[in-house]
């Protein structure tokens, strides 16, 4: 799941450049304008589609997920996972094996971005320039790709492509350095939705029968 979380967890504050060429420029502009736009947001809803490929393994796996973020807190679901943050402590539950994990949050953990984040993930640790226009499931896309600074990392790049008119992400592509590469694509999104903040808790008493784990003993 850490690198799903790479992806999934969001697009919103200023962004650094590190280098300054005119594809640097152009692509730090289109940012600012998602940035902006993310702002505005006070809660996300989202369906999206996930595929895992890997060539060399000949391994395809795709899956549809829904997420929902209210500022540090979500709720994610996605390959009979459904995990549960409001802001300090992870709830992992898992509905085939009848078990959920407890964890908190862990501030320090760079590798791991927290899925609340997924459309500002971004803002610092990259270069980024702009690559092309495409025409895409009829939406006219902005291309950019995010070089990570930090080559030791997990992954060599990440390819945004982004709603010209909306100003909105439309897809990531993730590149991992062990050859696996991670898509998401936003099927649908509906901003600032109202959302209580109940639902981003795990509640024991809606499960019965499941057994607690929890890692923080």
């Amino acid at each position: 799941m850490k690198a799903i979380n790479l992806l999934i967890l969001s697009l919103l504050i200023s962004f650094s450049g590190y280098s300054q060429d005119a594809t640097a420029d152009k692509a730090k502009a289109i940012l600012d304008k998602v940035s902006a736009k993310t702002k505005t947001f006070t809660t996300i809803r989202s369906v999206f589609s996930f595929e895992m490929e890997n060539q060399q393994e000949k391994i395809n796996e795709k899956s549809v997920g829904k997420i929902w973020i209210k500022g540090e807190k979500y709720k994610l679901e996605l390959m009979g996972v459904t995990t549960f943050c409001d802001g300090k402590l992870i709830w992992s539950y898992m509905k085939e094996d009848k078990e959920v994990n407890i964890s908190e949050v862990d501030l320090t953990d760079d590798k791991t971005l927290n899925p609340a984040k997924v459309f500002t993930m971004y803002q610092k640790g990259f270069k980024y320039k702009f690559v092309k226009e495409v025409f895409e499931d009829t939406r006219a896309l902005y291309v950019i790709d995010l070089i990570p600074t930090n080559f030791d990392g997990e992954f060599s790049k990440i390819r945004l492509q982004i709603d010209k008119s909306e100003n909105t992400i439309y897809s990531m592509k993730r590149y991992g350095n062990d050859g696996n590469i991670y898509t998401i694509k936003i099927k649908n999104m509906e901003p600032n939705t109202p959302l209580d903040d109940a639902m981003f808790k795990f509640d024991k008493t809606k499960y019965p029968g499941v057994e607690v784990i929890d890692t923080r003993e």
